[in-house]
Protein backbone atom coordinates (compact mmCIF):
# COMPACT_ATOMS: atom_id res chain seq x y z
CA UNK A 1 0.00 0.00 0.00
CA UNK A 2 1.62 3.75 -0.77
CA UNK A 3 0.88 6.95 0.81
CA UNK A 4 0.47 9.44 -0.96
CA UNK A 5 0.86 13.39 0.24
CA UNK A 6 -0.12 16.80 -1.84
CA UNK A 7 1.63 19.76 -1.19
CA UNK A 8 0.69 23.46 -3.27
CA UNK A 9 3.34 25.25 -4.66
CA UNK A 10 3.81 28.27 -7.11
CA UNK A 11 5.77 28.82 -9.94
CA UNK A 12 6.42 31.86 -12.22
CA UNK A 13 7.68 32.50 -15.75
CA UNK A 14 8.42 35.67 -18.21
CA UNK A 15 7.72 33.38 -20.66
CA UNK A 16 4.42 31.51 -20.78
CA UNK A 17 2.39 29.28 -18.30
CA UNK A 18 3.46 26.83 -19.75
CA UNK A 19 6.94 27.25 -18.89
CA UNK A 20 5.96 28.08 -15.38
CA UNK A 21 4.38 24.47 -15.40
CA UNK A 22 7.65 23.05 -16.02
CA UNK A 23 9.20 25.18 -13.88
CA UNK A 24 7.45 24.05 -10.93
CA UNK A 25 7.37 20.57 -11.95
CA UNK A 26 10.96 20.25 -12.44
CA UNK A 27 11.51 22.31 -9.52
CA UNK A 28 9.59 20.04 -7.49
CA UNK A 29 10.81 17.11 -8.45
CA UNK A 30 14.65 18.11 -7.18
CA UNK A 31 13.14 18.60 -3.56
CA UNK A 32 10.21 16.21 -3.53
CA UNK A 33 11.17 12.39 -3.75
CA UNK A 34 8.46 10.02 -5.99
CA UNK A 35 6.55 13.18 -7.69
CA UNK A 36 3.89 11.29 -9.31
CA UNK A 37 1.83 14.01 -10.94
CA UNK A 38 0.35 17.58 -10.59
CA UNK A 39 -2.53 19.80 -11.69
CA UNK A 40 -3.11 23.61 -11.75
CA UNK A 41 -4.88 25.01 -9.34
CA UNK A 42 -4.56 28.61 -10.66
CA UNK A 43 -3.08 30.72 -12.94
CA UNK A 44 -2.55 34.56 -12.77
CA UNK A 45 -0.44 37.18 -14.61
CA UNK A 46 1.35 40.61 -13.28
CA UNK A 47 1.06 43.28 -15.44
CA UNK A 48 2.98 46.20 -15.34
CA UNK A 49 2.18 49.19 -17.40
CA UNK A 50 -0.64 47.34 -19.53
CA UNK A 51 1.73 44.64 -20.60
CA UNK A 52 2.36 41.23 -18.56
CA UNK A 53 5.35 41.09 -17.15
CA UNK A 54 5.50 37.29 -15.46
CA UNK A 55 3.08 34.26 -15.91
CA UNK A 56 2.03 32.51 -12.46
CA UNK A 57 0.59 29.07 -11.95
CA UNK A 58 -0.65 27.41 -8.26
CA UNK A 59 0.41 23.93 -8.68
CA UNK A 60 -1.23 21.18 -6.73
CA UNK A 61 2.10 18.69 -6.62
CA UNK A 62 1.26 15.01 -5.60
CA UNK A 63 4.42 12.46 -4.35
CA UNK A 64 4.51 8.96 -2.37
CA UNK A 65 5.74 9.11 0.78
CA UNK A 66 8.55 6.30 1.17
Amino acid sequence: MSVARVTEIIASSTKSFDDAVEQGVKRSAQTLKNVQSAWIKDQNVMIKDGNITEYRVVLKVTFILE
